[in-house]
């Protein structure tokens, strides 16, 4: 194992290890992943995207991040496009077991996708991600991630968004696609994303998805939910 891989392994285990201590619910993290289906992803990008979803599931470091702890994860998917097309894919799941993970992936891989192909309302799928955080029940630690591959173009875009109302606890984080816009990364990072440690996860085209969507699940679930424990635990 190289150096990069025993530093992942070593946070894996001091998270897991924290999260195990005395005081926390039975769950750790409740995980908004939201997934941009508007017109500019087409019905291959759209497949790269559902299969490097299904990928990152069964992935083993991803399966030891999920499993590894007696707390558990509480995972929703949904999928956005323009104003007023958000679609629920997975409702608020507990992920306990092997049989959770299979019975997700499962539920992934049957879905449909709307045909309708309409603009980007990036505000729109903020709005509605927040709103799903806000029913997710008491977990200690609310994430939202959100990918896309264009800027806001369908009503209030993200800031507007923010400003409007308070993310409160939930932690923002953004998976930028290139390929269609330039220097979405950017736009992402400067009108999306939110909290403290928040990140943008890029992919350079739609094909570089599965790699960059496992890499950031796992950062969620390992390094950036140790972060907050620590600060949680600075507090005390």
């Amino acid at each position: 194992m190289g150096q990069h891989g025993q530093y992942r392994a070593l946070v894996a285990a001091a998270t897991l290890a924290l999260w195990a201590g005395p005081g926390w619910g039975a769950c750790r993290l409740a995980l908004a992943l939201g997934f941009d289906v508007s017109r500019s992803v087409d019905a291959q990008d759209y497949a790269i995207q559902r299969d490097g979803i299904l990928a990152a599931l069964a992935a083993p470091e991803i399966v030891r991040a999920l499993l590894g702890s007696e707390d558990h994860v509480r995972l929703a998917l949904y999928e956005w496009s323009g104003q007023g097309a958000q679609a629920m894919v997975l409702d608020w799941t507990e992920v306990t077991s092997q049989a959770d993970i299979d019975a997700i992936s499962a539920r992934i891989a049957a879905y449909a996708r709307s045909e309708d192909r309409l603009p980007t309302a990036l505000g729109e799928a903020l709005d509605y991600g927040l709103d799903l955080l806000n029913r997710a029940g008491d977990c200690p630690a609310r994430t939202l991630d959100i990918s896309g591959d264009g800027r806001n173009n369908d009503g209030d875009g993200p800031d507007i968004v923010r400003a409007r109302r308070d993310p409160g606890g939930v932690l923002v984080n953004g998976l930028a696609i290139g390929g269609h816009e330039a220097d979405i990364a950017v736009y992402y990072r400067e009108h999306l994303i939110s909290g403290k440690g928040a990140f943008v996860e890029v992919a350079r085209i739609h094909a570089d998805f599965p790699r960059a969507f496992r890499r950031k699940l796992e950062r969620e679930l390992t390094e950036q939910l140790l972060g907050r424990v620590e600060t949680r635990g600075d507090r005390g």
